[in-house]
């Protein structure tokens, strides 16, 4: 396991933490809430030669989630190119704190720019969301990354847990900062993405102050991409020589596929899918705005017991235990929201319940990583290979939803699709050696 605490303090630990409630708040107000309720509304009133839900992009007439799908998908492909780059050269230079505020401050401002978004440019626009998902993505490598230097083993669970849940508990207050914004004052939702960037960047101050850098001495030179490239050889050889890292890994990969999918599109899915009655009786489909963030807020709330409560099963049953359990009740929640997620209540239900499987799936799934590494300083290589893994397996996931959605014409039948993913991973993770499980009871 990994040996090499930098800094195992009460401060350290807190300074870590205190980063997801920083950051949080792009997963929510920009990934889930505010910006596809925005993006919903201003694309499907477009007048730029598409009609209804359908957008022009890059020539191409699409539907306007498939369109967000894509260029998701576009940005976590540059992710999965850049972050294990930028993560070799931090472990070299011993600057991962340096490059984790370049990203953080890359991301914030890509926030806040989408104050312009303008369905005329929606190429242009698309920048912005592309950027933002590069800056978070990359800083939220090296900063997972810093866990198993400010916590032993035996605290790192409960450590993640405990960084989700401050992340779930700070996103839902901007949250509700936002909507007083947008319904009491009546201020433009494009405010909101600028608030974004504020507390992001804001609250990160705190992190980058106490989180201590393990500087090696090193300089920016010529070879230093070779140099970065060679730590990451390294990393690629501690892998193939674990076979339960590498076993954990490629599950990790394909049930990351079905629970990144559902949490970025699962707000699209209300919107499109649900039946409600609106002011005049009518029977409509998809969900008011104030039923969709109701829905959000839920599983925000909820995903803090989860983070808390699969920590503690962790230590009771260990880890792989625990996240097989987890992924049972994921297909299970496709199969119902498939058949019979039809109404407002039904979705409610189902969003308690994405909720707390969401925050215990998240913070286990990161701190028995952490918790499988061998002894090592390259921490920031090994965790960019982790990450590279999750968003590989989110741009699957995505291109598959957008592709199924479009050839049938519905989200239910990419929602039932998403079972593949959660079954094989499933399989996988039943072949990492629970034995070897660096857990008390495991």
């Amino acid at each position: 396991m990994y040996v090499y605490p930098m800094k195992t303090t009460t401060t350290a630990q807190r300074a870590w933490a205190m980063y997801d409630w920083a950051n949080s708040t792009y997963n929510l107000v920009i990934g889930t809430a505010i910006f596809p309720i925005f993006y919903s509304k201003v694309t499907s009133a477009a007048d730029d030669g598409a009609e209804g839900d359908y957008v022009l992009f890059f020539g191409a007439h699409l539907k306007n989630t498939e369109a967000l799908s894509y260029s998701l998908a576009f940005g976590m492909l540059l992710v999965c190119l850049l972050a294990p780059t930028i993560a070799g050269v931090a472990d070299y230079l011993g600057r991962k704190k340096f490059f984790m505020k370049a990203s953080c401050y890359l991301g914030s401002a890509a926030c806040a720019s989408l104050y312009f978004f303008d369905v005329k440019h929606l190429e242009l626009s698309m920048l912005s969301i592309v950027l933002a998902c590069i800056g978070f993505w990359c800083s939220y490598a090296l900063y997972n990354s810093f866990l198993p230097e400010v916590a032993k083993p035996e605290e790192q669970d409960k450590l993640s847990a405990r960084g989700y849940s401050l992340g779930y508990i700070g996103s839902v207050l901007l949250l509700v900062l936002n909507l007083v914004m947008i319904m009491v004052l009546d201020i433009s939702a494009r405010w909101c993405f600028i608030t974004v960037g504020l507390w992001w960047a804001g609250f990160a101050q705190y992190t980058f102050y106490h989180l201590p850098e393990n500087a090696t001495g090193r300089k920016f030179e010529r070879g230093i991409l070779a140099n970065g490239f060679k730590e990451l050889s390294g990393v690629w050889l501690s892998l193939t020589n674990s076979p339960r890292l590498k076993r954990y890994l490629l599950s990790f990969f394909v049930f990351s596929m079905g629970v990144q999918t559902i949490m970025q599109m699962a707000s699209l899915f209300g919107t499109k899918e649900i039946e409600r009655i609106d002011e005049s009786g009518k029977v409509v489909m998809g969900l008011a705005d104030g039923q969709l963030i109701g829905a959000v807020l839920l599983v925000q709330l909820i995903a803090i017991p989860g983070a808390m409560v699969f920590s503690w099963c962790s230590r009771k049953w260990g880890n792989l235990m625990t996240l097989i359990v987890a992924l049972i009740v994921w297909a299970a929640i496709c199969i119902v929201a498939y058949r019979f997620v039809l109404t407002v209540t039904d979705f409610y239900l189902a969003a308690a319940a994405i909720g707390f499987i969401m925050g215990g799936t998240q913070s286990l799934a990161r701190s028995t990583y952490s918790k499988l590494l061998p002894q090592t300083k390259d921490t920031a290589s090994f965790f960019s290979f982790y990450d590279v893994t999750e968003k590989v397996g989110l741009i699957i996931g995505l291109l598959s939803f957008g592709y199924i959605e479009g050839a049938f014409g519905s989200m239910r039948m990419s929602i039932l699709a998403l079972i593949f993913f959660f079954v094989i991973g499933l399989i996988l993770l039943l072949r990492v050696p629970r034995k070897e499980l660096l857990t008390e009871n495991s």
